[in-house]
């Protein structure tokens, strides 16, 4: 909740400026993301799917198709049928847990390694390319004047 200061303080052309800015810049890199899915033969949430299990998993733990589902604010069956859909062209696998039969793990092939690591790696660049206006617009939006 914001404190009675920041209530008190009236927002200025300069905020809305940069909120207005700062929105378009994240907007900006979402269409680049969505686009640079749709050049590699994904969907942008089959991308967001390879990212979090390359994100959120490290050698011995993997997501659950759960915890993957709650990563990308998605139902259980729509991660489901997104985990069917990647392991179909193979840049995933299913491994079923080692200790609780209800739960399977999601893991990526070498295929989708590859492909997680090629579409990463322009999203780093796009986002050097962006960063410093993002990091201008933030400044200035939480700057408490």
């Amino acid at each position: 909740m914001s404190s009675s200061s920041e209530r008190a303080r009236r927002v200025t052309r300069e905020d809305y400026m940069a909120l207005a800015s700062f929105r378009q810049a994240l907007r900006s890199f979402l269409h680049f993301s969505g686009e640079a899915a749709r050049s590699a033969g994904l969907s942008p949430q089959q991308h967001q799917a390879l990212l979090a299990i390359k994100g959120f998993s490290d050698g011995d733990e993997m997501l659950t198709i759960g915890e993957l589902a709650e990563r990308l604010y998605l139902r259980h069956h729509s991660t489901v049928g997104l985990v069917d859909r990647l392991a179909k062209r193979r840049l995933l696998k299913r491994v079923p847990s080692a200790t609780d039969r209800r739960k399977v793990h999601v893991t990526l092939t070498a295929q989708g390694e590859s492909l997680i690591d090629k579409l990463s790696s322009a999203h780093r660049a796009e986002l050097r390319r962006i960063g410093p206006g993002l990091h201008r617009w933030l400044e200035m939006i939480t700057d408490e004047k």
